[in-house]
């Protein structure tokens, strides 16, 4: 939480002085295409009031990020995805709304391309962040065990070294791929003491710690009753 918190605060401090950089001290050139423009393109833009408001609108998503900021240290689950989602929408759809200040000639084609990267980048994001919560199960068989949902696999019981029910788990150094979202941890991860592995787990114990040809797989249900019979399922299966 600690990293994230320090990830949404340079984001704040970037926002904050690059908006003031813009609409205070006038470096219209900090922002992306405007010094190719033509002369008279960047004039009648400034006229407009355009690099202006591209100011306001970085100091405005700043200021709404650090009033959201305190979620991150409550019990709210869903901090990350508040924080990072409210700076997406309002970014996304403030330059929709930078269209009309656009230059009379360009104004329809920036609000149909602005329209069109909301629209992907909002529809992406959801769709990740709905495979990133979807439910993964454990289901046991008589000579495998599969874990389904995405980064889920097919393991051959016969391949399991260790099975053990964990109730604290070890540090989760590093991402490598996946999602590591506030209540869930789902892919890769570098765990201390084990180095690469592969995790399906809810914020919440006991986990179960599987080792399968020389793979680290840590995973836990929806509660600690779910967990713990995943781990008997599992274990009788194996002896």
């Amino acid at each position: 939480m600690a990293i994230l918190i320090g990830i949404q605060l340079i984001v704040i401090v970037l926002f904050s002085l690059l908006g003031w950089a813009i609409r205070v001290k006038k470096n219209y050139g900090l922002i992306s295409g405007f010094v190719t423009r033509t002369k008279t393109e960047q004039a009648e833009l400034i006229k407009n009031g355009y690099p202006q408001n591209t100011g306001s609108l970085l100091i405005y998503t700043a200021f709404g990020m650090l009033i959201l900021l305190p979620l991150a240290f409550t019990s709210f689950p869903f901090v990350t995805e508040v924080q990072f989602g409210f700076m997406i929408v309002f970014l996304m759809g403030g330059f929709i709304y930078l269209s009309k200040y656009e230059v009379s000639s360009k104004r329809k084609r920036s609000y149909w391309i602005s329209s069109t990267l909301f629209i992907f980048i909002v529809g992406f994001v959801s769709v990740l962040t709905y495979l990133g919560y979807e439910k993964y199960e454990l289901i046991v068989k008589d000579e495998s065990f599969e874990v389904t949902g995405l980064y889920g696999e097919v393991w051959k019981l016969e391949d399991v070294d260790t099975v053990e029910l964990m109730e604290d788990m070890p540090e989760v150094t590093w991402k490598i791929n996946g999602f590591g979202l506030s209540t869930m941890a789902k892919g890769e991860f570098k765990v201390k003491g084990y180095g690469k592995s592969l995790l399906f787990l809810h914020k919440e114990a006991p986990y179960v710690y599987i080792r399968v040809n020389d793979q680290h797989l840590f995973l836990n249900g929806g509660n600690p009753g779910e967990t713990k019979e995943w781990y008997d399922e599992l274990s009788k299966n194996i002896d």
